[in-house]
């Protein structure tokens, strides 16, 4: 089992075209964790990827969900071996699952959908990022500075030092940001995956 990430950008004709950059950041060296085929732009303003890691999986969703201008679709399944040096070419379950999940995207209010070999466990998955989506999607860019800063290892009182801040505003940051169940959420979603991929 592996993971499919399909990708279409939304509302292009205003933004213009965010694919390149999209596909910079996606790609970037050092080699992105669990990535089988780099990300690929597969047709208009859509691209595609593969990954074997729930984790990196849930760290690319996250990513998508902050920039707010994609329709995400994941596919669990089964991929045709071996896989093709071109993501565009390959086929399988995981294929076919992503594209019905951002089809079905398009018309989600959290525009992130996910479709599975095991129906039970994309449906869990889904509803984790879900809840997720809807608390990053309300966190300030006060509230990203403290959990990019969190995320990066730093403590509360160094954090404080950096932004000019007191130790406990940055606390009081923290959760307006909903950084703990962000980080409660990603595991979550991480170990569904994996579970789901096991099986």
């Amino acid at each position: 089992m592996v993971f499919v990430l399909t990708v279409d950008q939304r509302g292009s004709r205003s933004a213009g075209d965010l694919v390149p950059e999209l596909l910079n950041t996606l790609n970037r060296r050092p080699r992105r964790t669990g990535l089988l085929r780099k990300f690929e732009r597969t047709a208009g303003d859509e691209v595609q990827g593969v990954l074997s890691e729930a984790r990196a999986t849930v760290d690319v969703i996250v990513q998508l969900i902050r920039a707010d201008s994609w329709h995400i679709g994941l596919g669990i399944g089964a991929v045709e071996q071996p896989l093709p040096r071109s993501t565009r070419a390959g086929s399988g379950s995981a294929f076919s699952n992503a594209r019905e999940a951002v089809n079905r995207a398009k018309s989600s209010p959290h525009h992130v959908n996910v479709v599975g070999d095991d129906p039970h466990v994309a449906d869990q998955v889904e509803s984790v990022l879900w809840l997720m989506a809807s608390v990053l999607r309300r966190r300030s860019e006060r509230g990203w500075a403290v959990a990019d800063l969190l995320a990066e290892g730093l403590t509360r009182r160094e954090i404080g030092v950096k932004l000019g801040i007191s130790q406990s505003a940055v606390t009081q940051r923290a959760q307006a940001a909903g950084y703990a169940e962000e980080q409660r959420g990603r595991l979550l979603a991480a170990e569904l995956l994996a579970s789901g991929a096991a099986a």
